[in-house]
């Protein structure tokens, strides 16, 4: 196992792609060896033909997931990080999504949602939004409490790819369930979702490009700009973000324009933030 594990480090590439069924087969049995450190170093094996994307088929026929499960849920940190990251793809089918829930592997999940380093987190919460996907589990799922956990990504996640899955997660589990819809709004699921969508509209430098088509748009650009920034400015923070990119000269410039439509968004834009003015 250390050689191989010293050849994968040497040229990850080579190696991956001449295992064979045989090889898997054999390092999915050492999955539930008696030995830790064993179990650790298939998991790492395992965990990269998974993430190689070339043998997801092949690790569930040959049974890996229950031990994929079991390890995940209660093997050593290493063990249960490279379950967890190896689980994430592999759920996006519905069938395995179904298997994960059976065997208590969504406690594993949100554990690590709660425990994990960022890549680990990222990819617990990757893999409970894929499981939320099937409309059957989502109330098991609610059972478990993933709608706190999936809160609270949103408000500390480490990275913004487990606040993303988080806001996903939340989607598809409200999206035909109005208890469920509910539950989110009771447990402050709304603050938490406006600010998420906040922090990305700043990550992806939406704003400086709204000024840009105020000062230099056309008129029908300026007020798609107008409408938009209206529709954004829903937090105390946005608002102030809002200001501090030089939008408020550019909106009253527009109170002068000739466009009913433009004047018409620009007061509703005044009328949500006054402050900023």
């Amino acid at each position: 196992m250390d050689g191989l594990l010293d050849a994968l480090r040497e040229d990850e590439k080579s190696v991956l792609s001449a295992l064979g069924r045989g090889n898997v087969a054999a390092l999915v049995q050492l999955l539930t060896a008696a030995v830790p450190k064993v179990r650790e170093k298939a998991a790492t094996v395992l965990c990269l033909l998974a993430e190689s994307g070339s043998c997801e088929g092949l690790l569930m026929s040959e049974g890996a997931l229950p031990p994929f499960i079991r390890l995940a849920e209660s093997g050593s940190l290493v063990g249960r990080e490279k379950a967890v990251i190896t689980l994430q793809r592999p759920s996006m089918s519905a069938d395995i999504a179904r298997a994960i829930v059976g065997p208590s592997g969504v406690r594993a999940l949100i554990d690590m949602c709660q425990t994990g380093d960022s890549i680990t987190q990222s990819a617990a919460a990757g893999a409970l939004k894929n499981i939320s996907v099937v409309p059957e589990v989502r109330q098991a799922l609610a059972e478990e409490g993933v709608v706190r956990v999936m809160i609270n990504l949103l408000d500390s996640g480490v990275v913004l790819g487990s606040k993303e899955y988080a806001a996903e997660c939340l989607q598809n589990l409200t999206s035909s369930n109005d208890s469920l819809r509910r539950a989110v709004v009771s447990k402050g699921g709304l603050r938490s979702l406006l600010a998420y969508l906040d922090d990305s509209l700043v990550s992806l430098c939406v704003l400086p490009r709204l000024v840009h088509v105020l000062r230099d748009g056309s008129v029908g650009a300026q007020q798609a700009a107008t409408a938009t920034i209206c529709k954004i400015c829903s937090s105390m923070d946005m608002k102030r973000l809002v200001g501090e990119h030089g939008c408020i000269p550019l909106l009253v410039r527009l109170l002068e324009a000739k466009s009913n439509g433009a004047r018409k968004a620009r007061r509703g834009r005044c009328r949500r933030c006054p402050q900023a003015v």
